[in-house]
């Protein structure tokens, strides 16, 4: 085999080549790795959000909590189902809760949808992923409203001791929590009986409740099925939000799109380059065969050299990308018609993808510059 210090060097004689193709690689890798930290930022605020013993109850055929409604009168009938976990006060830990979404304007100016929840002091109990980290919680009856960190620097009007004018009272931030990048950190808390009077809905959303064990909440979720009077579905609370990853599938298939075509771009500038290099040095291939390598060893020689080409391209592009690992944005949730905030994540997974992605641009760039220099005839060089 040709030492691969053989291509290093040659990479460094043709090194404003070997650069410019380089950084080419590069910038299509940190875009590639941007569109994929944002998809997996996305789907892991979903996915990472409940619990597994944790049942969302909403209205047959609903698809969330925003387009479901239902009776209050049907509350007890799920609060002492057999199987649903009790508190330290002997009380189900089942909690009603009251879904809206408001239209409110982003310091930028635009303006977007939020959701506001009503909920009450068990539905912090029942998400212990909530933390407040600012402020306190809400006192019902005094139009106050808890805001995630994220919604409270995005949007105008959300920061701590700030009110808000919605529906048909003012409302002041009495507190700012965090969820752990979770899908709470989308929205907006009050009082449950409040969110009902001001938007005439004495009705429930949804009802989430805990189940003692893994057992008893598959008892729960059958019984409320087979109980054709109230019209209701259970669903366990991480399966209700994955199933709103259907979000992403836009930004995925963009990014894909995007990976391909500057793919192929990437691909061409190597190829350009390596043929450069086949040109030029075209003795130095004769001379490689006049000692006895065979084609083979030169293909394989020119490909690892596209390669490490490529990988070169990957590092800087990984680099160039880090950056943005934890910066927040927001995107349309689909769904539920409303702004759903999450961060960048580039994880390892997605680095080590981005460098195989490098290392293919660099192998479909040089493939055919290295056959090319694999079938240089001796007897063509000998006539140069």
């Amino acid at each position: 085999m040709i030492p691969i210090r053989y291509n290093i060097g040659s990479l460094w004689v043709r090194r404003t080549g070997t650069l410019m193709a380089v950084f080419g690689i590069g910038l299509t890798v940190s875009i590639v790795v941007t569109m994929m930290a944002l998809v997996q930022g996305l789907e892991s605020t979903f996915v990472d959000t409940g619990d597994e013993l944790n049942l969302i109850v909403i209205r047959q055929g609903g698809l969330n909590e925003v387009n479901s409604f239902f009776l209050r009168d049907l509350f007890p009938t799920i609060r002492f189902l057999p199987g649903v976990a009790k508190g330290a006060d002997g009380e189900p830990l089942a909690v009603g809760e009251n879904v809206v979404v408001i239209n409110h304007t982003r310091l930028t100016g635009e303006s977007s949808n939020i959701i506001v929840r009503g909920t009450s002091d068990l539905g912090f109990l029942l998400r212990p992923e909530v933390k407040m980290i600012e402020g306190r919680r809400l006192v019902p009856g005094l139009r106050e409203i808890n805001v995630s960190r994220s919604l409270s620097r995005r949007f105008r009007d959300l920061a701590l001791g700030d009110s808000i004018h919605f529906a048909r009272s003012d409302w002041k931030v009495v507190g700012i929590f965090d969820s752990g990048g979770t899908a709470y950190d989308s929205e907006i808390w009050a009082s449950y009986d409040e969110v009902c009077q001001d938007w005439d809905r004495p009705s429930y959303s949804s009802v989430l409740l805990r189940a003692e064990n893994a057992q008893a909440a598959a008892a729960i979720r059958k019984k409320i099925a087979d109980d054709q009077r109230i019209n209701l579905q259970a669903i366990p609370q991480r399966k209700y939000y994955a199933d709103q990853t259907s979000s992403s599938v836009g930004i995925k298939a963009l990014g894909y799109f995007i990976a391909i075509v500057m793919g192929i771009g990437a691909s061409f500038a190597a190829m350009n380059m390596m043929y450069g290099a086949v040109m030029a040095r075209s003795k130095e291939v004769g001379t490689l065969r006049a000692i006895g390598f065979r084609r083979r060893h030169i293909l394989s020689s020119f490909m690892m050299e596209s390669v490490l080409l490529g990988l070169a391209g990957g590092l800087l592009g990984c680099l160039m990308a880090l950056p943005i690992n934890g910066i927040s944005t927001g995107t349309a949730n689909f769904m539920t018609f409303s702004e759903i905030l999450f961060n960048f994540r580039i994880t390892p997974g997605i680095l080590l993808n981005a460098l195989l992605f490098a290392s293919l641009v660099g192998a479909l760039g040089g493939y055919l510059p290295a056959r090319r220099a694999a079938h240089t005839r001796l007897i063509d060089v000998l006539r140069e």
